[in-house]
């Protein structure tokens, strides 16, 4: 496999970025925990349950650090990255329900352990505290991302579906579903800091192109995952395939001219069902192609366009660590 050329000055981590933002991490935790707080004892059960495990909170951090970046965090900054945290948490539990998951995060999904119907309705719940937290910031600039947000990732999923259904495996359709579905996402974390702190066009244009390469190598860094058997993953191997989504790995060994059995790899990915054989030949195929090296050399390559923005601006604590972010999610094992 292809080694990545890292820079061991940003090898530090997810941890060590926690670290020097646990003060602001901390706060925004409780507006998350206060936003969900509710009379009801079963939906405080399922919201306790579910906060137990966290996650990276990838996109708190983008948050927290972009307003560091453009000069201080404020509470505008805290709500709006609750916001977020808030609706990414929603897209996952109404995710879950889609996909018939049975765990997150190591853990048991809601699904699973009460049904679909509650699912839905703790995933609604979480929507309704995301915008508690939007009209905290008092921003109508803020309100407006969060709520576009809310479309894109719903168009970026439908978009997703209609394109399995439609066999669709060229490499510019899965870059504008992943722009959609993930880097999207990325970018508001972003943006809604540059409102609430007054931030130049400049910076926050140059900072959202930044976190919507970085949204992109998360994305495929996370499709890689499918190819590998992992428990600590979260998924099985293969997931992706049985749902009818074929991702970078695949795309690349499938437009190569002189794959060995091609044609009737495209036959296969164009299936509406595919049995555990099948799933395990393709793989092995993209494995054998070149795929997985051809993953990791194109987040190489939107890593280096992306740190080439930063090095334009003071390489002061803010930028080591969203270099040390960029770094993280190539490298992370899960």
């Amino acid at each position: 496999m292809l080694i990545l050329r890292l820079n061991r000055q940003y090898m530090g981590g997810i941890k060590s970025i926690q670290q020097n933002i646990a003060q602001d991490l901390s706060k925004l935790n409780d507006i998350i925990q206060n936003a969900l707080n509710s009379d009801s004892a079963l939906m405080h059960q399922i919201v306790t349950k579910f906060l137990e495990s966290k996650g990276k909170q990838i996109r708190p951090i983008l948050v927290i650090l972009s307003g560091r970046f453009f000069g201080g965090v404020n509470s505008s900054v805290l709500h709006a990255g609750a916001a977020i945290e808030l609706l990414h948490n929603a897209s996952l539990i109404h995710d879950d329900v889609i996909d018939e998951s049975k765990e997150r995060r190591g853990q048991p999904t809601i699904n699973r352990i009460w049904d679909n119907h509650i699912s839905v309705l703790v995933g609604d719940f979480f929507v309704s505290a995301a915008l508690h937290c939007a009209v905290q910031t008092e921003n109508h600039n803020i309100t407006a991302v969060l709520s576009r947000l809310g479309r894109e990732l719903s168009l970026g999923e439908m978009s997703q579906i209609d394109n399995a259904r439609q066999h669709n495996i060229d490499e510019k359709t899965y870059f504008d579903i992943i722009k959609h579905k993930t880097a999207s996402l990325f970018k508001c974390c972003v943006e809604v800091s540059g409102h609430a702190t007054g931030a130049g066009d400049k910076e926050l244009e140059d900072l959202m192109k930044f976190t919507e390469l970085l949204g992109l190598c998360f994305q495929i860094k996370d499709d890689i995952f499918d190819y590998f058997e992992d428990k600590a993953i979260g998924k099985p191997t293969g997931n992706d395939l049985r749902e009818g989504k074929v991702t970078l790995p695949l795309i690349y060994a499938l437009s190569k001219d002189n794959a060995a059995a091609q044609e009737e790899m495209v036959a296969m990915v164009k299936k509406n069902e595919l049995s555990s054989e099948e799933i395990a030949t393709l793989i092995e195929f993209a494995k054998n192609e070149g795929g997985i090296e051809y993953a990791y050399s194109t987040m190489e390559r939107l890593r280096d366009e992306a740190f080439e923005i930063l090095n334009g601006y003071p390489q002061e604590e803010a930028v080591e660590d969203f270099k040390s972010l960029f770094n993280f999610i190539i490298q992370r094992n899960k």
